[in-house]
């Protein structure tokens, strides 16, 4: 059985937010400062004043905010084993401490933009507090609304599309072999039962990147099996990504994509170039076809990039990128990630 990871630390519904991911440390810092400059603009009197009160409030929330990142990077690990509610009170709970303890130990640094004593010190933590629910229920609402749910039901929408013709074909394909080729007809069967398998399985769990090559290697055989000689593929795999892990059915959209769309419409059919490699902290993919004649396939359905394109925002944030090029007879996809593996859970 393959190890596979839960990227529930990722942006889920029902999950804390990954407090070691770029975009929620970037949005965390932009919306607590907007709080803040807000909460300035309240007090103030004129523009002046209200530069100053910012300046002033700066001074103190700037240290509890970055203490608080600190400390849910270093804590992210153990949140992320916690149910969300258990997760939110703790959170909640070191934003109120970090802010009564800044606060007292700060003194006199903190005397010309704030009235000292005990009350002072626990209305900033509870202002903390506060701070921290409004920004978990911007990340939970932020979640619902790009809810792995509504991926599903676009792919199986799409699924419901793509798959008849990949499926008829298939067994069209496997019933041209069963009398000459017995053998070879039964492993086509035995790789259409793990695809589609796998396109029922639960996509809430990271997968071995091997997993995703192997089942893409299902696929295209499948494919080879149907267009013969005028589909040819070319593997190019970093021997250092054997332990990635990767979300699930990332590969095989892109592979179908540029069957259908780049080298069926070919009469004298081409090559799909697979590149997987690691460079530091990232994972790069890279899918590169030629691009089909103008006909019925060429304006195909999207939703098969398009939601891939969806799924990395939800679980990488801003740490993933989704590039498409196309021009001078080819189509390539460039898909950019952070690399992850079983070591790293």
């Amino acid at each position: 059985m393959p190890k596979v990871q839960s990227i529930n630390q990722n942006l889920l519904a029902d999950a804390l937010p990954n407090f070691r991911n770029l975009g929620a440390t970037l949005r965390i810092v932009l919306l607590v400062n907007a709080a803040v400059l807000l909460a300035s603009l309240a007090q103030a009197y004129s523009w002046q004043d209200a530069a100053q009160r910012f300046i002033d409030n700066s001074a103190f929330f700037q240290p509890v905010l970055l203490s608080c990142l600190l400390l849910l990077f270093a804590l992210n690990p153990l949140l992320a084993r916690l149910n969300y509610w258990q997760g939110a009170i703790v959170v909640i709970c070191l934003a109120a401490l970090a802010a009564v303890a800044i606060f007292l130990l700060g003194g006199e640094l903190y005397a010309s933009a704030m009235d000292k004593g005990d009350f002072h010190a626990w209305r900033n933590g509870l202002l903390s507090a506060a701070c921290a629910t409004v920004l978990l229920a911007y990340f939970k609402l932020r979640a619902q609304a790009l809810s792995p749910a509504l991926h599903n039901a676009r792919l199986q929408a799409l699924q419901a599309r793509i798959r008849p013709h990949f499926l008829f074909n298939s067994i069209n394909a496997v019933l041209s072999i069963v009398r000459a080729e017995p053998a070879r007809a039964e492993t086509a069967l035995e790789d259409m039962s793990d695809l589609f398998r796998m396109a029922m399985a639960d996509n809430q769990y990271m997968v071995p990147l091997q997993q995703e090559v192997e089942l893409s290697r299902q696929y295209l055989a499948l494919e080879q099996l149907r267009l013969g000689e005028r589909l040819s593929v070319n593997w190019h795999i970093d021997p250092a990504l054997s332990a990635a892990l990767i979300p699930p059915l990332m590969m095989q959209p892109l592979l179908e994509n540029a069957v259908y769309h780049g080298i069926e419409p070919l009469e004298q059919g081409g090559a799909i170039d697979i590149t997987l490699q690691r460079s530091g902290k990232e994972l790069h993919i890279d899918v590169r076809n030629p691009s089909g004649a103008q006909g019925k396939h060429h304006n195909g359905n999207k939703m098969a990039l398009e939601n891939i394109r969806e799924r990395l925002a939800l679980q990488f944030d801003v740490e993933a990128q989704y590039a498409v090029e196309s021009g001078g007879g080819f189509y390539h996809v460039h898909i950019q990630m952070p690399y992850v593996s079983e070591e790293e859970k």
